[in-house]
């Protein structure tokens, strides 16, 4: 458990910050009914507790009312329309402000810090949830972020962050949590904030000529769409991560060009680790005797890129909000279990990202890839979050490289779910975390361990 030590509400500073209204693009109206997003960085930091509330935490304050001068929306709220007029929009007003929790615990740091199987809902005492929707003229407001910084005595400490995946994706809120510890790092002196690190806000460079925001809108209202944080840790999960070595990526590599080098597209890191822990989790259910009705069944593989390079002219990579395309490999269950398995899926995940690399922004525009989504079966599907690109572990506030990052919104949602980043130890590896019954993890260890023995 956490206990308080200080719950406030930062806001950006008083001077010089305008209100702000960005509308909802085609891109974010996706992630209007998405479960939020949970993340946690943890820092090895030995302080005590006085060390903490008198040197950590007002420097964390000031720094971070300075990023929020710059990540405006995260301040604010997405405003959803109550009745049928009107579309949804994110909002900044003065007076808005992101609750932050301070809070200490006993619980054992270097335990959560572990790759080895830990139980997942030991990770929701250092994750906020955000705070309940108001009711304003017309429109319920709900926030886009909460943050909690936990004090493990001593040992370490932990930053949690919740927030609207509506409000932005992966690059985004990297950006901000990026541009927060550097502003931290360095006492607040904004002349750190490069470019890079600066969000670009005008929504008028994503053009939208087929009204899909129009489309996409008027279909997902049609949901009864929650707008409160619900909050449900899993009851027999547990979270494991693992590494794949540089050197295991090139046995993998060399082994799937030796079998189809004439055929195959896009063979890289993120291609065939992906393809590996696809072939491995559906070796699972064999090994755990779960009964396997139709060996034809479709199994799916999905993914998002990152697609602001996609459009002519590209977008700023600072774009604040969503710009995400997926795409969705498939094929049968036999053939993913079967002796060529992992070629199969290699070829396939590496033709779907080929295919979405290729297309080009009328495809993105018209909302095309959506319609290969349609006979997804969410209860069949393996998805990915993150990406190596998007590298937690160099986020620095001063304290050195992170210890260790969590995804722990990888609970949610019908699909099993994986993320990959980049090893927080070696340049080249890749990390691997999922959230699985304790019986589906210890059978996927051992097959995952023993398929990379074998190279």
């Amino acid at each position: 458990m956490a206990s308080v030590i200080e719950q406030c509400q930062v806001a950006p500073p008083p001077c010089g910050v305008a209100e702000l209204t960005l509308p909802l693009t085609y891109f974010d109206h996706t992630w209007l009914a998405f479960h939020r997003t949970r993340q946690i960085l943890f820092y090895k930091l030995p302080i005590s507790k006085p060390n903490f509330i008198q040197n950590i935490i007002p420097p964390l304050k000031d720094s971070l009312s300075l990023t929020l001068k710059h990540y405006i929306p995260l301040a604010g709220n997405v405003a959803c329309p109550l009745n049928s007029n009107g579309y949804p929009e994110l909002r900044y007003v003065t007076g808005d402000s992101v609750s932050v929790t301070f809070s200490e615990t006993d619980m054992d740091f270097n335990y959560l810090i572990g790759d080895y199987p830990r139980n997942a809902k030991d990770f929701y005492h250092f994750v906020p949830p955000l705070a309940e929707p108001k009711d304003a003229p017309g429109v319920q407001l709900a926030p886009v972020l909460a943050i909690q910084v936990t004090l493990f005595p001593n040992l370490g400490v932990s930053i949690g962050f919740t927030h609207h995946h509506v409000a932005g994706d992966g690059v985004t809120l990297l950006g901000f949590i990026k541009a927060w510890a550097m502003l931290h790092k360095f006492g607040g002196n904004e002349q750190h904030l490069s470019k890079e690190f600066i969000p670009f806000y005008d929504r008028s460079v994503l053009k939208d000529p087929y009204k899909q925001g129009m489309y996409i809108w008027e279909e997902i209202k049609q949901r009864n769409i929650e707008m409160r944080d619900i909050v449900t840790p899993p009851e027999h999960k547990v979270r494991g991560t693992f590494t794949i070595k540089r050197d295991d990526i090139e046995k993998l590599k060399n082994l799937i060009l030796s079998r189809r080098q004439s055929t195959l597209t896009h063979v890289t890191s993120f291609t065939l680790t992906c393809a590996y822990v696809w072939t491995c989790l559906l070796k699972v259910e064999g090994a755990i005797g779960e009964e396997i009705i139709d060996d034809n069944v479709l199994k799916f593989f999905v993914c998002a890129g990152d697609s602001r390079a996609r459009f002519n002219p590209p977008l700023p990579q600072s774009y604040f909000g969503n710009c995400l395309v997926g795409y969705v490999a498939r094929t049968t269950h036999a053939d993913l279990v079967g002796k060529e398995g992992f070629t199969i899926a290699v070829e396939l995940i590496g033709k779907s990202i080929k295919k979405w690399m290729k297309d080009d922004d009328e495809w993105i525009m018209n909302s095309s890839w959506r319609m290969q989504f349609s006979d997804v079966d969410w209860k069949r599907t393996i998805s990915v979050a993150g990406s190596p690109k998007l590298d937690f572990y160099a986020t620095d506030f001063g304290w050195g490289r992170a210890a260790k990052y969590e995804l722990v919104s990888l609970d949610n949602g019908d699909a099993i779910s994986m993320y990959l980043s980049k090893s927080k130890d070696f340049d080249g590896d890749l990390e691997v975390g999922l959230s699985l019954s304790k019986t589906q993890m210890n059978a996927f260890a051992a097959i995952f361990t023993h398929g990379l023995g074998f190279l």
